[in-house]
């Protein structure tokens, strides 16, 4: 809908962003299919993952494919928008990928500070969030200026949607979010809220480093009980690292809304933006 909205947004049919909503759905889907067997979820929106069902080797080539498709499929508009669009699908995919590798990288280290945090989850979200919303009003002519103006919002609504994201990867209810219970603190993400808890010192905060450290070390992790994952939660709670998440999802919400103010475009189409996002920071949580 982001793609659609952004071609409305830069004075074109709806219609000028499909190619673009299409490309951008293939990639975020290839990214999806590499991320579920990268972390070892066998579920996704209550549904076997691709390569729980089908086995990794196939679960990388779909993705591959996917990644292909995409391309492919702006390109042969063979127009100068479609080559600009490209471009920025290029820039997002490629930041795409830094985040992922920089999440991985960062579950095998005991501290990362919120500012890495930040950077991490702007690649991995922000980025191709960002290129949804400005892909759109590329094809439909818009101006570098008009593209990055939107690109800004879809990257901090980006943002937002990952801290709420990362709520609800602790404290999620799994029938809604298809996931088992403190499934990040499962996979020992150093997420949000784990790192601004973490940073924020105090007895909670330096009994959840010794645990976490303790964790990193142990050989029974797997075998944990629900209440030891429970008790970690509470003590990021504690800390301050929940609370801080929320608010910041708030902050991005609030500078994206603010980018928007930048763009003339129709009211209609900033009220189902602001819409938007409205509903990321809203999620079941």
């Amino acid at each position: 809908k982001s793609q659609l909205l952004s071609a409305e947004a830069a004075g074109a049919p709806a219609e000028a962003g499909i190619p673009g909503a299409v490309a951008v759905e293939l990639v975020h889907n290839f990214s999806l299919l590499h991320d579920d067997l990268m972390d070892g979820d066998e579920q996704r929106r209550h549904r076997d993952t691709v390569w729980k069902v089908h086995g990794p080797a196939q679960a990388i080539l779909v993705g591959d494919a996917l990644f292909a498709l995409a391309y492919d499929l702006l390109l042969e508009l063979g127009t100068v928008e479609a080559g600009r669009a490209a471009r920025r699908l290029t820039t997002a995919t490629r930041k795409l990928i830094d985040g992922q590798a920089q999440d991985i990288s960062y579950e095998h280290r005991e501290r990362v500070t919120v500012e890495e945090c930040l950077e991490m989850e702007g690649n991995k979200t922000g980025a191709l969030l960002a290129c949804a919303v400005s892909i759109g009003a590329v094809l439909g002519g818009a101006d570098d200026r008009t593209a990055d103006t939107l690109e800004a919002y879809g990257y901090h609504l980006g943002l937002a949607f990952q801290a709420v994201d990362d709520l609800l990867g602790i404290w999620g209810d799994p029938e809604a979010t298809g996931k088992q219970t403190w499934s990040d603190l499962r996979q020992r993400k150093k997420s949000l809220p784990v790192v601004a808890a973490l940073a924020a010192g105090g007895e909670a905060s330096e009994r959840l480093g010794e645990l976490l450290a303790a964790d990193a070390k142990s050989n029974d992790f797997d075998s944990f009980s629900e209440e030891e994952f429970a008790a970690r939660a509470a003590l990021i709670e504690e800390a301050g690292g929940r609370e801080w998440t929320a608010q910041e999802a708030r902050r991005q919400h609030a500078v994206a809304i603010e980018a928007l103010h930048a763009v003339d475009m129709p009211h209609r189409v900033r009220e189902q933006l602001t819409e938007l996002a409205d509903f990321v920071v809203v999620r079941k949580r």
